[in-house]
């Protein structure tokens, strides 16, 4: 199976939501959110709960739990072979509404200037 390109959503001033967001996290979360960010490179459209579930609107959330604490990372995917991701956060019960709404007018952006939008990890 092929793996899934894995694109990081950027802001037109040159912001990366997530790089900035998994730069604030501890060492071991950080390595277990790009963990789960490497199984959806190797899954892609297959991965399934409890490692990701759809939102709603083609909005999806990786789950990532570590000592009590739940951090999701949003992401869509973009044709059959990429998945853009969005932005991370770290939530106590389920994803704030205002969270997907984010992630939805990101992947809006997204599509309407792939190549504006596109930041691609290292």
């Amino acid at each position: 199976m092929p793996t899934t390109d894995i694109i990081f959503y950027q802001e037109e001033d040159g912001i990366v939501p997530i790089v900035d967001w998994l730069d604030g996290l501890p060492d071991k979360a950080r390595v277990k959110c790009l963990a789960r960010l490497g199984r959806l490179e190797e899954l892609g459209h297959e991965m399934r709960r409890p490692e990701a579930d759809l939102l709603r609107d083609g909005i999806y959330e990786l789950r990532i739990g570590l000592q009590g604490i739940n951090y999701r990372v949003l992401y869509f995917f973009h044709g059959k072979e990429a998945a853009v991701v969005s932005h991370g956060l770290t939530k106590e019960r389920r994803v704030p509404p205002g969270e997907i709404d984010q992630a939805i007018e990101r992947k809006k952006r997204f599509e309407a200037n792939p190549e504006q939008h596109t930041f691609r990890p290292e």
